[in-house]
């Protein structure tokens, strides 16, 4: 199966030119064809020769997805079901803000990081995206955008690595896919609009602290003790929070960027003002905020979502106690809003 252009940053494009006898400056032409003029077709490219059109075409596909289903939301929200070129399936997320429109992308088929409440992990892994997989997500939702009635151009804006999939299990390609969606030449969407979210892979965190991209970092916590996380988290049995937290302030030192703690909010698990106490304990004196995420509830996991009460109480015993924090609002609420429950939901209804 032939590989997605897509999967070139713009150095591997231009070594690619000079390795099949092209002249250099032939990768910006082509780059300007897939990210500013968008082109569906290698056909298009309408001042590149038939030559080069040919070793285009028998050594790559351009997108290697197709979209199965896309359900709109009230709210503006557009959940798209992607079929990829083996058959699998993955999700993708267009949330609008008032400050532009925020793409959420999957990076693996399935996840094995095994977060109790969670729809994607109900799925194991199959395999890695390549970069391209997970460019050709943006690319298919702006093509999508294209189409929308509206008044002014509508781009995508914001990055969020969020969808199905651990990106730091997926370290290369998913740095590959930000260097290709931040280069200048191409959509440029800059660094501070990335936000890229872990479960926290500790060697890889210190490793993203080297890379020199102010891309933002999110740590998926969801609770503030280790015997709790572990309950809730597998992958807190590796890698336990005063790991976890060591590499985080190394990440703060080295980066001197502010970290958001991900904290979705669970009826009696983890929304007690005594687990309240132990976050602030656990957070304070860091360059953080805490977003506190209402929890999408998932059928086969049981748990549910925290009431408006108990958020309150938590939001405010945090506010009193000095800590930056927000309640995250909620996207796509008619739809099927928890990450990956629209690919559960279709795989199970086609066995």
């Amino acid at each position: 199966m032939k590989p997605t252009i897509y999967d070139l940053t713009y150095e591997q494009l231009e070594a690619w030119m000079l390795e099949n006898g092209e002249k250099k400056f032939r990768a910006q032409q082509i780059w300007n064809w897939l990210y500013i003029q968008q082109v569906s077709e290698f056909s298009q490219m309408n001042n590149i020769s038939k030559v080069l059109l040919e070793k285009l075409a028998n050594h790559f596909i351009l997108s290697p997805l197709t979209l199965k289903v896309m359900q709109a939301s009230s709210d503006g929200t557009r959940k798209y079901l992607f079929t990829l070129n083996d058959g699998t399936l993955i999700e993708t997320v267009l949330m609008p803000h008032r400050y532009g429109n925020s793409v959420c992308v999957t990076t693996q088929v399935g996840c094995n990081i095994g977060c109790s409440f969670c729809a994607s992990g109900t799925l194991k892994k199959q395999r890695d995206l390549t970069a391209g997989e997970i460019m050709a997500q943006v690319m298919l939702v702006q093509q999508d955008l294209n189409t929308l009635e509206s008044d002014e151009p509508q781009r995508v804006s914001h990055i969020v690595i969020m969808g199905i999939g651990e990106p730091f299990d997926n370290y290369d390609n998913f740095m590959d896919f930000i260097w290709i969606v931040n280069h200048p030449k191409g959509l440029a969407i800059g660094a501070r609009h990335i936000t890229v979210s872990t479960s926290g892979i500790v060697p890889k965190i210190r490793q993203f602290a080297q890379e020199g991209i102010q891309v933002n970092l999110a740590i998926s916590l969801h609770a503030p003790n280790d015997e709790l996380r572990s309950s809730i988290m597998k992958i807190n049995n590796a890698y336990p929070i005063p790991e976890l937290m060591d590499a985080v302030r190394e990440y703060i030192q080295v980066t001197n960027r502010r970290i958001t703690f991900e904290y979705i909010m669970m009826k009696g698990v983890n929304d007690q003002i005594i687990h309240a106490r132990q976050l602030v304990k656990l957070v304070r004196g860091m360059n953080a905020y805490i977003n506190l995420i209402p929890f999408n509830a998932v059928d086969e996991h049981g748990y549910q979502r925290s009431t408006k009460e108990d958020v309150s109480a938590f939001f405010d015993y945090l506010k009193k106690e000095k800590i930056q924090v927000m309640v995250r609002r909620e996207f796509g609420h008619d739809i099927d809003a928890a990450c990956g429950q629209l690919r559960a939901k279709k795989l199970t209804e086609e066995n």
